[in-house]
């Protein structure tokens, strides 16, 4: 029997936060379909061939669940960033020493087999994409974040990003730990850049 199709981001804490007000969450392990690169997202062929790569397995896996009764909506692109200097996500916004790892959530029900046969069904077809053979399967436990909602174009991420790092966490007496955790509730093919949202999300620790 068909179950009800599945919207993660209606039903996953992790995809819920307020708006410019950052909160304390709990995450649970979670893994994801990812491909890394580097280098600035706006022109930078590498991050274009990451999308062109992860989409494709991801829908693989969608239609592989729906088969199985299970169908779902195609969770939202999330990104790692890191740096040397983590002001340049901040104070710097230098994307040019950025490093990532663009992501899209893999369902708990489907098996780390059933994903590395949606990359291989994309992979042995006449023209795949070019990254698909650096799409790889990772866990992510990322235990106790901070995350806000940022509503605008990314370029104004700056004083929120900010205000959580140099303000929020050391007010809590946490410290940053992991890497800065990023959620694209929209589509910017889509939406005008005032109306982008975007989860911001940074693991952390308490201070020792």
């Amino acid at each position: 029997m068909t179950q009800p199709k599945v919207d993660f981001k209606k039903i996953l804490p992790g995809y819920q936060a307020s708006l410019g007000r950052p909160a304390l969450i709990t995450t649970a392990p979670t893994r994801y379909f990812a491909v890394d690169g580097s280098g600035d997202p706006n022109t930078a062929e590498d991050y274009q061939q990451a999308l062109q790569a992860l989409y494709p397995v991801a829908y693989a896996l969608k239609f592989a669940s729906k088969d199985r009764g299970q169908d779902y909506v195609v969770p939202p692109l999330e990104g790692l960033w890191w740096a040397e200097d983590m002001d340049s996500f901040t104070r710097l916004r230098d994307k040019s020493t950025w490093q990532w790892s663009m992501m899209l959530l893999i369902p708990s029900w489907m098996t780390d087999a059933d994903a590395e046969a949606a990359i291989q069904r994309v992979a042995h077809k006449s023209s795949p994409p070019e990254a698909v053979y650096r799409v790889r399967v990772m866990e992510l436990d990322e235990g106790q974040c901070v995350q806000a909602l940022h509503l605008g174009p990314y370029d104004d991420e700056g004083p929120l990003l900010e205000h959580m790092h140099h303000e929020f966490i050391p007010q809590h007496g946490l410290e940053l730990t992991g890497r800065h955790h990023e959620i694209y509730l929209s589509d910017p093919r889509r939406a005008a850049p005032e109306k982008l949202r975007t989860i911001l999300r940074q693991p952390v620790r308490r201070s020792t």
